[in-house]
């Protein structure tokens, strides 16, 4: 247990170390803070994007899911598929905006499309707002993984603690750098840990992954059908979730930032092409899910099945690599949350909203302040409401996936308006908040998100049209 826990330290210390020290030379201006001076190769740009995308969540919540319901937990698998290849068509129009515009964040797209200060502000808030959960994911995952790698040697709050503090360090000092520096450690130990154990377990177990799927198939037939061990996650709902998220992939204020860092277009195309590459390791999450159900049947809180299965069948010292692993796979994307969610903060809420004339230096300064300020906020809630990894990440995607609208008819129709954008997120965010509120998620069997980004589609798209026809050249 010594190893394990000198491995876990070790690392954590280690990635934030190599973040502070990748802004050394860097002037830290917020051109370098947000987008890395836009001169981020093809690799860093894959590895950054992947930092992002694949998280905590693809340890426990993947598993988890597979483990507790089932065939519903296939939608992960897909979604990334779909956002890809809208990426390939959607992400270098929208870079080549940010790079004539000299855009940093989401909001700024908003706010320069549709000559809308109020509209970029509501779109920081709502950014804001759904990034909240998705730290709280990181954190809540982060800390289950160390107290388990560690067989509670550290307790989850300690490591949470630990982790973000340094954390907070590296994004103070080197900005967007820092992440992407510390994603090539974080990416390597994570493959490293889902091939070994994914291919391995199966192997151990049961011979291999054929052996392991016809005794799930006999055990458990459910499980591998719609709607699995659930009895309201049928076609109509993951049909519905995954085109939400597939949707909202890179509608995420920290990915959609991401992009504008890129030294041009072309790297945006070929980062499409390669990023399902990613999608590889989520199957084997999969099949340590359905393994774990089998060996280690009855566990209260399915996503520790990925822990459990480990702890149980591999020595400490890789559970100590393990958590390492995770420890620093939610480090990687916690630091640009809360990155961007402290620039939205301070350039579009703040500078937009209440002081116009406000500095580059001053904006920098506050973002600083608020990254303590939000990782604070992130850690109450992620200690006092932890909840189901899946579930958190989720809600987030029901927030950020009604901007969709308004960015792909911003990039590609030029009747839009700033009032029907507004109008439509309005709309979008009342039908989901209503609709969960009510405990009516699923509605009618769909994702109440989807529900929430067909209207924020129909009253965008309406509205545009009417106001148009009322003001012809006008920009409403």
């Amino acid at each position: 247990m010594n190893a394990a826990l000198f491995i876990i330290l070790g690392t954590i210390l280690f990635s934030a170390l190599l973040g502070v020290y990748a802004g050394r030379r860097v002037k830290m201006n917020l051109e370098n803070w947000t987008v890395g001076g836009r001169r981020f190769g093809i690799v860093i740009i894959w590895l950054l994007m992947a930092g992002e995308i694949y998280t905590t969540f693809t340890f426990l919540g993947a598993s988890g899911w597979a483990y507790s319901k089932g065939a519903p937990t296939f939608y992960i698998l897909v979604y990334g598929a779909l956002a890809y290849t809208l990426s390939f068509f959607i992400l270098p129009a929208l870079w080549k905006v940010g790079k004539r515009h000299g855009l940093h964040t989401q909001p700024d797209f908003f706010i320069n499309r549709y000559d809308s200060r109020a509209l970029g502000i509501f779109v920081a808030l709502i950014g804001v707002f759904s990034i909240i959960p998705y730290l709280q994911l990181q954190l809540t995952g982060l800390g289950l993984i160390v107290e388990v790698a560690s067989n509670q040697a550290i307790p989850s709050r300690v490591a949470i603690a630990i982790s973000f503090v340094l954390t907070c360090v590296f994004v103070y000092t080197s900005g967007i750098r820092g992440t992407a520096w510390v994603s090539i450690v974080k990416d390597i130990m994570m493959i490293v840990a889902v091939l070994v154990v994914g291919i391995g377990v199966p192997m151990i177990y049961f011979g291999g992954f054929g052996n392991m799927l016809s005794t799930l198939i006999a055990q458990k037939p459910q499980y591998l059908v719609l709607p699995g061990a659930t009895s309201h996650m049928g076609v109509t709902w993951v049909m519905s979730t995954l085109l939400l998220t597939g949707l909202g992939f890179y509608m995420w204020p920290h990915v959609f930032g991401s992009v504008f860092s890129a030294k041009n277009a072309s790297i945006i195309k070929r980062n499409a092409i390669i990023m399902p590459i990613y999608q590889i390791p989520i199957l084997l999450i999969f099949m340590v899910g359905f393994t774990a159900l089998l060996v280690i049947p009855g566990l209260e809180n399915g996503d520790m099945a990925f822990l459990e299965l480990v702890n149980k069948t591999y020595p400490s010292w890789f559970m100590g690599f393990v958590g390492a692993a995770g420890a620093v796979t939610a480090m990687v994307p916690a630091s640009i949350l809360v990155l961007f969610a402290s620039t939205l903060l301070a350039k579009n809420v703040y500078m937009a909203g209440f002081n116009p004339r406000a500095s580059e230096e001053t904006v920098m300064r506050l973002s600083r302040f608020l990254v303590l300020v939000i990782t604070t906020i992130a850690l109450v809630f992620a200690i006092a409401f932890p909840g189901e990894l899946v579930n958190l990440l989720i809600f987030g995607y029901d927030g950020v996936c009604q901007f969709f609208p308004g960015v792909v008819m911003g990039l590609f129709w030029k009747r839009v308006t700033k009032t029907g954008v507004f109008c439509g997120l309005v709309t979008g965010i009342a039908v989901v908040v209503g609709l969960i509120a009510s405990g009516r998620d699923p509605f009618w069997g769909m994702n109440a998100g989807f529900v929430g980004l067909a209207v924020n589609s129909a009253v965008t798209f309406l509205i545009s049209i009417w106001a148009r026809t009322k003001s012809p050249g006008g920009r409403q």
